[in-house]
């Protein structure tokens, strides 16, 4: 179980890697000019490191020695879908209960689904309950791309009168298995399943690197994260960010804990694929909800206030998970 320090540690990383990357953009030091082609580059490079090097190399080595043998594991990737749609559907109810625009109603279809799995959930699984959590992770979120481009965006598209962007076809669906880092991800599970099932010995010192490659993963990510980070008018916004916030922090992780525990996942391993379960779907909402309200001409206010507020409110969120787990 995590400590007090290991908690501070984890939010203080989250906030470190946010504010190097905004600083950096707004306020360059030496006075170096960079055009935003070059501060795009740059975010591409560091995602890129952290998704085609450090998170395989991380993600594998910790697939590498799980404890798979119950074939109830299989259940964690639908698990994670479930939470995904759930969040998007509680958030179109709540658009339409409070007359939301038909713009705003995308953002926040898109903000209550879209989830940060991956820098800040595998930071806050790993703090919270170890390396072999972290190793549940590919699996949870195996569905997520999918649900993304091929529900989220479209029906992001469909909210907004824009005909300009991102087109929805079956052929860009499956291009999805083309992508360079979904290849890299399947990998790094495949090649981690084949040497857990081998029975090949995992060396030492892994475990020592995978605690130095998974929060390394994270900063670069977050980096990224913060060079692409704009604030508008975010006041008018707070009681809508709010409700995204009782959807993603109380409404979808209760649920996932009530289903994961009739798919039997408490019974597994001392619980820990319920535990991840529910710290994952705990998650802020993802930056990459900023991209359809971008593309589509949505609200994009509304998506800056709640990734921010939902953001911020880990400093509340993890404490209490770390109590609750």
């Amino acid at each position: 179980m995590a400590s007090i320090g290991s908690i501070l540690f984890s939010l203080a990383l989250i906030t470190f890697g946010l504010l190097v990357g905004y600083f950096f953009r707004n306020w360059l030091p030496l006075g170096i000019k960079q055009t935003e082609a070059d501060i795009t580059i740059l975010r591409r490079r560091l995602q890129s490191a952290a998704l085609l090097y450090v998170n395989p190399v991380a993600f594998g080595g910790a697939i590498w020695v799980l404890n798979i043998n119950d074939i109830r594991i299989i259940a964690l990737p639908f698990l994670g879908a479930f939470a995904i749609i759930l969040g998007g559907f509680l958030a179109y109810l709540a658009a339409r209960l409070n007359k939301l625009s038909r713009r705003q109603t995308g953002v926040f279809v898109i903000c209550g689904s879209f989830t940060n799995i991956g820098s800040i959930g595998s930071l806050i699984t790993f703090i919270l309950l170890g390396e072999m959590a972290v190793a549940l992770m590919p699996f949870y979120k195996l569905f997520e791309t999918f649900i993304y481009y091929g529900i989220g965006f479209p029906f992001a598209k469909s909210m907004s009168g824009d005909v300009v962007g991102y087109e929805y076809s079956s052929s860009q669906l499956l291009s999805i298995f083309g992508d360079k880092f979904v290849i890299v991800s399947i990998a790094s599970m495949g090649a981690g399943l084949m040497l857990n099932f081998m029975g090949v010995a995992r060396p030492n010192f892994y475990a020592t690197l995978n605690s130095i490659l998974i929060p390394l993963g994270t900063l670069l990510l977050l980096i990224s994260i913060g060079l692409a980070m704009h604030f508008g008018e975010m006041r008018g916004y707070l009681s809508e960010a709010l409700i995204i916030s009782i959807i993603k922090f109380i409404a979808v992780p209760i649920s996932v804990y009530i289903l994961g525990l009739l798919l039997g996942l408490g019974e597994i391993d001392g619980g820990l694929p319920l535990k991840v379960s529910i710290v994952l779907s705990s998650m802020p909402v993802a930056f990459t909800a900023m991209v359809p309200p971008t593309l589509y001409d949505l609200d994009i206010h509304l998506a800056n206030t709640a990734w921010f507020v939902t953001t911020i409110l880990l400093v509340i969120v993890v404490p209490a998970l770390w109590l609750i787990l």
